[in-house]
């Protein structure tokens, strides 16, 4: 019989065997210089820019860019007018109420109020409706500013 030779030696004993490695992290060319070494030697570049790249949104979308689409090519909201601003602050003088006054009575906050006075609001019809019930004042239509009669059935 012959002998034959050990599956391990004692030099192997020693060693550490990886089954598996990862390969080589590829590289992000992140400034300039790398940039246009990497252009000179004819190496891949790809210039794409991430857009909102780190960001922990997820699914994220605005109501307002919803609205934007379906309206119109402008790319603006409509904004409520200042004829509207100023017959709610007359309403409310009337009253002698503050924004915060009528934003408690209303539900809303403060700044909703001061929003609409100021003209700078998208307008909403329940504010409005809302605003229109507190003041005693029509708010929309054509007779802006008349008293608001009762209710009809």
């Amino acid at each position: 019989m012959s002998k034959s030779a050990p599956i391990f030696s004692d030099a192997d004993a020693n060693t550490t065997v990886i089954i598996s490695k990862r390969g080589p992290v590829s590289k992000t060319l992140k400034s300039q210089a790398a940039i246009n070494a990497a252009l000179r030697s004819g190496g891949p570049v790809d210039t794409q820019k991430k857009i909102m790249a780190g960001g922990n949104r997820q699914h994220t979308s605005n109501k307002d860019t919803a609205r934007l689409d379906e309206e119109t090519e402008q790319l603006h909201h409509d904004r409520v007018s200042l004829s509207l601003g100023k017959v709610m602050q007359q309403a409310r003088a009337v009253k002698e109420w503050t924004q915060k006054e009528l934003a408690t009575k209303v539900n809303e906050k403060p700044q909703v109020v001061a929003e609409y006075e100021n003209g700078k609001a998208v307008p909403n019809q329940q504010i409005l409706a809302k605003m229109e019930r507190a003041l005693g004042v029509k708010l929309r239509g054509k007779d802006i500013g008349e008293p608001l009669g009762p209710a009809k059935k």
